[in-house]
């Protein structure tokens, strides 16, 4: 990540997005009315947040097109694709770091591509930040 969001930062856009979900009804639609701006900055707080509760390097946890970090110790990976990788969109990570959903039911749903033996982060969700 280039630069850190700030706590204020990254809660107010946290707190855009619940409140265009709270405005569309509740409804899952990962606040696609928000500015581009306020989702990316949620997202990758979220991110800043899940690489200091679990430093590392061993899974890299990606969510398209706003972010991507390395997270939990173990052997290091510096080239080509990542022997464990963790994707999925920004809705569902939102979701699952702020304990609005679970992971074995996003995995359940398809919402989540994991690959790799060490690609469960069950353990460290939800962030509460």
């Amino acid at each position: 990540m280039a630069r850190k969001i700030s706590t204020e930062d990254g809660r107010a856009a946290l707190a855009a997005v619940a409140a265009a979900r709270e405005a569309a009804g509740g409804s899952g639609d990962g606040g696609l009315a928000l500015p581009r701006a306020q989702t990316a900055t949620a997202v990758r707080y979220l991110l800043q947040l899940l690489a200091e509760k679990a430093p590392g390097n061993t899974v890299e946890v990606r969510v398209p097109p706003f972010g991507a970090v390395q997270v939990i110790e173990g052997p290091r990976h510096t080239r080509g694709t990542p022997p464990n990788v963790v994707e999925t969109d920004a809705a569902t990570w939102i979701d699952l770091a702020t304990g609005a959903e679970a992971w074995p039911d996003a995995v359940a749903a398809g919402r989540i591509a994991a690959s790799g033996t060490r690609a469960d982060l069950a353990a460290l969700l939800p962030l509460r930040p």
